[in-house]
C-alpha cells in the first residue's frame, strides 16, 4: 500500500478540525521560534557583557531570557491543547468509522477473520494513530522548524563555517531515507505481532470453558508466550534500527562540531571572528543535535503510525454489504420464492438449483445431514450472503430490491446459539428497536412463554444478564431470543436449529414458545431433531446442496428415503 493512501485518509478526517489544527500550528511556530533565540544570546553575553563589562545589557539579557521562556511555555501549552483536541477528535472519528465499517462488512469476511485481529485494529492501531496525531506529529514539526531556524541563524553568524555543516547534511538525509523504510517495515511487524497477542488472548477467553475442560491451560499459555516472543523480537528489531540510526547521525554531527570548533578557533585567534560569535555558533550546533535526535525517535513512531494507518485502511477498503437500494416494500405478506438458486463460497458450490415456494403464513422445514447447506439457505433470505446464481423473491419482489434494513426488520431469526448482550432482560428483548417499549417487551415475552420467569425475578425485566447471557439457562436464553425475534412482529420467522442444543425438558418448553411465535407468520424451520418438525406444512430434505425429497412427515416416512433413514436414527 502506498503511503499516500493512509495520509489521504487522515487528511479526510481533519476537515472539521482544521481551525484547531491551524491554531495549534500557529502556536507551534511561535514556540519553536522562541526556542531558536537562546543560543544567539550567548553572543551578546560574551561580546556585549563579559568583554565590554556592560551591566545594563546584562540586566536586559536576563529579563529577555525569562520573558522568552515564559512566553514559550504559554505557546507550547496552547499548541498541545489545540492539537490534542483536534487529534483526539480525528482518531475518535476514525475509530467510529472503522467500527461502523466492520459491522457492515460481509459476514463471510468477518467469519474468515480472527475476532482479536479485528479488535486490534480498533484498539491497538487506533491508539497508536492517536499518539501519532496528538503528540508525535506536532513534536516532529516543532523539532524540524527549530532545526531550520537554528540553521538560518548559523548562516547569519558565519556562512563559511556553515558550509562545513552542509557537507554532512546529505549523508544525514540518505540515512533518514534508508532508515524510514526500515522503520516502517519494523512498525508493520510490531503491529502484526501485537494483533496476534490480542487475537490469541481473545480466543482463549472466549473458549475458557473448553480450555479448562481439556486441562489445556499450559498449552494456551505457550501460545500466548509464542505470540509475545514474536512481538518482543519485532520491537527489539525496531529499537535496534532506531538506535543505530540515532547513534550514527550523532557521530556525524559531533564530528562536524569538532571541525567547526577547530576552524572557528583559528578564526578567533586571527581576528576574523569574535569569541561570542564562535560560542553562539557552536552552541547552535550543539543545540541542533537534540532536534535531530528527537526527529529520529519521532520518525520511528511516525513509521509505526503509518503502519497502523495502513492496517486501518486495509479494513476500510474491504467491501461492505451491498445496500444501495432505495426502494421500500413494507409491509410484506411473507411469500418466499427461490428460483434456481445456487451459492458458492471460496469457489466451492454449497447449494445448486434450489427451487422453493412458501406461501405467506406457511410453515416449512428443511432437514438434512450436517454440512448439506441447511443454514446457508436460511442465511440467504436476510441477505447475509448473496446467491451465486438465481434469485430469491419475497411477495414477488427480488430481495436485492429491498434495503437491508427494510428486509431484515421483516424477518425474525432464532439461532441455535442465543447470544445475549450485556444489559437488562428488557434491553435484550427490545434489541434493535429505537427505544424500549415495555408494552411490546411484555407482549413478546408472553408469546415466548418467558414472562412468568422474568416477573418472578427480584428486578423483573430490569434484571441484568451477564455477558453472552451466562447467568441464564439455555432454555431461558432461547426463549428470550424468541421474544427478541417476534417483538417487531415480523412476517417471516427463521428458526435455525433453535432447539438442537437443549435438553429434552428445555426443548419442550422452547418448542411450545416457538409454536406460539410461528402463528400467522411464514416460518422456515432448519432442524436437526426431526421430532420438532412433524407439523410442518411441507418438509424438504437437503443432501449435497440440493433438495432430494419433499412432502409431509407421513408421506416421507412411507417413501423410505433419506428422511425415513434420518428419522429412524433418532
Amino acid at each position: 500500500m502506498k503511503i499516500s493512501e493512509p495520509l489521504r485518509m487522515l487528511a479526510g478526517y481533519t476537515k472539521k478540525y482544521r481551525l484547531k489544527i491551524f491554531l495549534a500550528v500557529i502556536f507551534m511556530l511561535a514556540s519553536s521560534g522562541l526556542n531558536v533565540l537562546p543560543p544567539y544570546l550567548f553572543k551578546s553575553v560574551v561580546d556585549d557583557v563579559l568583554i565590554s563589562k556592560n551591566i545594563f545589557m546584562l540586566n536586559i539579557i536576563c529579563f529577555a531570557v525569562i520573558a522568552i521562556f515564559g512566553i514559550k511555555a504559554l505557546t507550547m501549552y496552547l499548541q498541545r491543547y489545540y492539537m490534542n483536541e483536534a487529534g483526539q477528535g480525528v482518531v475518535m472519528d476514525i475509530r467510529n468509522a472503522l467500527y461502523d465499517h466492520m459491522m457492515r462488512m460481509k459476514l463471510g469476511t468477518i467469519y474468515a477473520s480472527r475476532t482479536g485481529e479485528l479488535m486490534s485494529r480498533i484498539t491497538g492501531d487506533a491508539a497508536t494513530l492517536q499518539n501519532i496525531v496528538t503528540t508525535t506529529f506536532i513534536d516532529l514539526l516543532f523539532n524540524l522548524i527549530t532545526f531550520v531556524g537554528m540553521f538560518a541563524f548559523i548562516i547569519y553568524i558565519n556562512w563559511k563555517l556553515t558550509c562545513l555543516i552542509v557537507i554532512v547534511l546529505p549523508f544525514v538525509g540518505m540515512l533518514l531515507s534508508f532508515a524510514g523504510k526500515k522503520l516502517r517495515a519494523a512498525g508493520h511487524n510490531v503491529q502484526e505481532h501485537l494483533a496476534d497477542i490480542t487475537a490469541t488472548a481473545q480466543e482463549a477467553f472466549s473458549a475458557v470453558r473448553v480450555v479448562r475442560s481439556f486441562a489445556n491451560e499450559d498449552a494456551e499459555l505457550e501460545r500466548f508466550r509464542e505470540a509475545g516472543r514474536g512481538n518482543y523480537d519485532a520491537l527489539l528489531k525496531a529499537v535496534s534500527v532506531q538506535g543505530i540510526l540515532a547513534g550514527v547521525i550523532e557521530v556525524f554531527l559531533i564530528f562536524a562540531l569538532a571541525v567547526v570548533f577547530w576552524v572557528g578557533g583559528r578564526s578567533v585567534i586571527n581576528g576574523d571572528l569574535t569569541p561570542g560569535e564562535l560560542i553562539s555558533f557552536t552552541g547552535y550546533i550543539a543545540f541542533m543535535v537534540q532536534p535531530i535526535r528527537s526527529v529520529m525517535n519521532q520518525m520511528s513512531y511516525i513509521q509505526t503510525g503509518i503502519a497502523s494507518a495502513e492496517r486501518i485502511c486495509e479494513i476500510l477498503s474491504v467491501p461492505a454489504e451491498d445496500d444501495t437500494s432505495t426502494k421500500t416494500h413494507i409491509p410484506i405478506t411473507g411469500r418466499i420464492t427461490f428460483e434456481n438458486v445456487s451459492f458458492s463460497y471460496d469457489s466451492q458450490e454449497i447449494l445448486h438449483g434450489i427451487n422453493l415456494d412458501v406461501k405467506a403464513g406457511g410453515k416449512i422445514a428443511i432437514v438434512g445431514p450436517t454440512g448439506s447447506g441447511k443454514s446457508t439457505i436460511a442465511d440467504l433470505i436476510p441477505r447475509f450472503y448473496e446467491p451465486s446464481k438465481g434469485r430469491i423473491l419475497i411477495d414477488g419482489v427480488n430481495i436485492s430490491d429491498f434495503s437491508l434494513k427494510d428486509l431484515r426488520r421483516q424477518i425474525g431469526i432464532v439461532p441455535q446459539e442465543c447470544i445475549l448482550m450485556r444489559g437488562t432482560i428488557a434491553f435484550n428483548i427490545a434489541y434493535g428497536l429505537d427505544e424500549i417499549d415495555m408494552n411490546k417487551v411484555k407482549t413478546a415475552a408472553e408469546i415466548a412463554d418467558i414472562s412468568g420467569f422474568i416477573e418472578s425475578l427480584p428486578d423483573g425485566y430490569n434484571t441484568l444478564v451477564g455477558e453472552r447471557g451466562v447467568t441464564l439457562s439455555g432454555g431461558q436464553r432461547q426463549r428470550i431470543a424468541i421474544a427478541r425475534a417476534v417483538i417487531r412482529d415480523p412476517r417471516i420467522l427463521i428458526l435455525d436449529e433453535a432447539t438442537s442444543s437443549l435438553d429434552t425438558a428445555s426443548e419442550q418448553a422452547v418448542q411450545k414458545a416457538l409454536n406460539q411465535a410461528m402463528k400467522g407468520r411464514t416460518s422456515i424451520i432448519i432442524a436437526h431433531r426431526l421430532s420438532t418438525i412433524k407439523n410442518a406444512d411441507r418438509i424438504y430434505v437437503l443432501k449435497d446442496g440440493t433438495f432430494t425429497e419433499s412432502g409431509t412427515h407421513e408421506n416421507l416416512l412411507k417413501e423410505g428415503g433419506l428422511y425415513a433413514e434420518l428419522y429412524g436414527n433418532l
